[in-house]
């Protein structure tokens, strides 16, 4: 039946998901367009397709039991020189993800895996560019400030093209059914662009 690669994450809503996706693309960062704004959950993982049934299922029921938290991105951060990557923070947020992504990749889940990195939950601005455009994403981004309830989390897959494509929503709180993913801005509550 082949694999699939898939990867669980929460969307930044719009009208931040899109501007931050254009300013990454201005960074000269290519792969801005294939890659929805979000803060990754569980990374690109490649799966057995027959076992996509079974993750599904998993996801809903994680999402049923969890409350909705506050998520708020304030300032920039580096992995550099680790890993060439410019991102903007999580101020607040940061417990809900982690315990998110826990429950999520539960090691007799059908979606456990190891992570090369301690998890460190951010929004990816630029990635693989040149040091200069890394300093510019840096320091242009340095005061951006964005809030909102979070209410749910997505399960992605990544096409033969490369480009990141929603498969379902999994809204917080709700029965063990996930919604099918749907176009159209999500909700959003707060946005600061400090000067």
């Amino acid at each position: 039946m082949g694999t699939v690669t898939l990867g669980v994450s929460i969307a930044v809503p719009e009208p931040y998901g899109s501007q931050l996706q254009q300013l990454r693309a201005g960074f000269g960062d290519a792969a801005a367009h294939g890659i929805p704004t979000h803060v990754t959950l569980v990374p690109p993982t490649e799966v057995e397709a027959d076992r996509l049934a079974a993750i599904r299922a998993h996801l809903a029921e994680v999402a049923r039991s969890f409350p909705s938290f506050a998520m708020r991105l304030e300032g920039t951060g580096t992995f550099r020189p680790l890993s060439p990557v410019v991102f903007v923070r999580l101020a607040e947020g940061v417990e809900g993800c982690t315990s998110l992504q826990g429950r999520i990749r539960d090691p007799e889940g059908p979606i456990s895996r190891e992570l090369a990195f301690p998890y460190h939950p951010h929004v990816t601005v630029a990635h693989g560019i040149s040091e200069e455009a890394m300093d510019r994403a840096f320091t242009e981004l340095a005061d951006y400030a964005a809030g909102w309830q979070c209410q749910g989390f997505a399960l992605y897959e990544q096409g033969s093209d490369g480009v990141w494509r929603k498969l379902r929503e999994y809204p917080f709180g709700t029965a063990a059914t996930a919604v099918p993913a749907q176009s159209g801005p999500a909700s959003a509550d707060t946005a600061i662009r400090r000067s």
